[in-house]
């Protein structure tokens, strides 16, 4: 789909089966789904969804990843109710979509969410990692959200704001070489006023090859060249929260 130049190809082909291992709670004014670690932890993730929303079988693959290395893992639907992105669709109405779900326009689901780690969960060190529409909302917060510990932004780069430089979370955001939404220019321009203007810990870490959604694969034996950038880019991410959370 990639090579197609569509807005959002993440990888569809990749999407099977799968329940996952948490449940699905209502949140204050949005439902989401959690899943805990198999020991107490007062460490919690907000796990963003791209465009194919919170029931993206891929993503809730790695909330479950997150809780298997010792975190409280949510996926909410910050989408809150409205249908998610279908490559079914008509791509030429993909901005039409997309205009009432801008991910930088999340501030009362972030705060439900919040709320909810703290006093239900037990949260006292939040992250957030994001991918694509998420990996946009994950950068945003980090502009935000001093609170937050860490943030993992995945293919995803916010355009719109003109101060968008000033990160308050340390941030590491993951690209693809071969990523025909997020040309490396981009990521280049990124990186320089990153190195230009902020004052907490960032990393810019581009893996080659890869195209876009490489990461949240649920099966990355499906190509296994591209398997050694997946492992390596699910380490980066792990460490990155293990070191700031």
């Amino acid at each position: 789909m990639a090579n197609e130049g569509k807005p959002c190809p993440c990888d569809i082909g990749d999407r099977i089966e799968y329940g996952g291992l948490g449940q699905e709670v209502q949140i204050e004014h949005i439902k989401a789904y959690v899943v805990k670690p198999s020991s107490t932890s007062d460490k919690a993730i907000i796990v963003i969804q791209d465009i194919f929303g919170w029931q993206l079988p891929n993503t809730r693959y790695m909330a479950d990843m997150l809780a298997a290395n010792g975190y409280v893992a949510v996926c909410p639907d910050f989408f809150v109710g409205k249908e998610p992105w279908n490559p079914a669709h008509d791509w030429s109405k993909f901005q039409e979509w997309l205009e009432d779900k801008n991910p930088t326009n999340i501030n009362k689901e972030v705060d439900a969410v919040l709320r909810f780690l703290k006093e239900q969960c037990g949260a006292e060190r939040i992250g957030v990692v994001g991918f694509c529409w998420g990996g946009v909302a994950t950068h945003y917060l980090a502009l935000q959200y001093p609170e937050i510990k860490a943030g993992v932004s995945v293919y995803g780069i916010v355009r719109e704001k003109e101060d968008r430089f000033t990160l308050k979370s340390p941030t590491l955001f993951i690209f693809a070489e071969n990523d025909y939404v997020i040309p490396l220019d981009q990521v280049s321009a990124l990186e320089a006023k990153l190195k230009e203007k902020c004052t907490v810990d960032y990393k810019v870490k581009i893996f080659p090859g890869q195209t876009h959604g490489f990461v949240h694969r649920k099966r990355e034996d499906i190509n296994p060249a591209d398997k050694v950038y997946i492992q390596e880019a699910r380490t980066d991410m792990l460490n990155w929260l293990n070191k700031y959370m």
